[in-house]
C-alpha cells in the first residue's frame, strides 16, 4: 500500500468561477422545473378550487363577487418570480464561489492549505 500526502495550496479563481457558473445554471433550471411540476400537481389535484371554495364559504360571498386565488397565484406570475430568483441565484452563487476561492487562497498562504492523504491499494 503506497501513500502520498498532497497539500492543496491554491485554487484557481477563474476555474472556480466557470464551474460555479455552470453548476448554478443547472441549479436554476432544476428549480424552475421543480416549481412548474409542483404547481402543475397542485392544480391537477384541485387545490386552487378547494381554496376558492373555502374562502368563499368563510366570507359568505355571492357567486358574482367570488374570490379567485388564480388572480393572485397564477402560473405565469409564479414562473416569472421563479425565473427572476433563479437568475439572481446564478449571479450570487457565482460571485460567492469566486470570493470563496480568493479567501481560500489567502488563508492557505497563511496556514498551509488543506492536506490530503491518497492511498493506492495494491491488490
Amino acid at each position: 500500500m503506497r501513500r502520498a500526502k498532497l497539500r492543496l495550496l491554491r485554487v484557481d479563481p477563474w476555474s472556480v468561477t466557470k464551474a460555479a457558473f455552470l453548476l448554478s445554471i443547472a441549479f436554476g433550471i432544476m428549480c424552475v422545473v421543480a416549481v412548474f411540476l409542483i404547481f402543475s400537481i397542485m392544480s391537477g389535484a384541485g387545490l386552487w378550487d378547494s381554496i376558492n371554495e373555502t374562502i368563499q364559504g368563510v366570507l359568505n360571498q355571492s357567486p358574482d363577487e367570488a374570490f379567485d386565488i388564480n388572480d393572485y397565484v397564477a402560473i405565469d406570475r409564479v414562473m416569472a418570480i421563479t425565473m427572476l430568483i433563479a437568475a439572481i441565484d446564478v449571479v450570487l452563487i457565482t460571485a460567492l464561489a469566486t470570493l470563496g476561492a480568493f479567501i481560500y487562497n489567502m488563508s492557505a498562504s497563511l496556514l498551509g492549505g488543506v492536506e490530503v492523504t491518497l492511498v493506492e491499494d495494491l491488490k
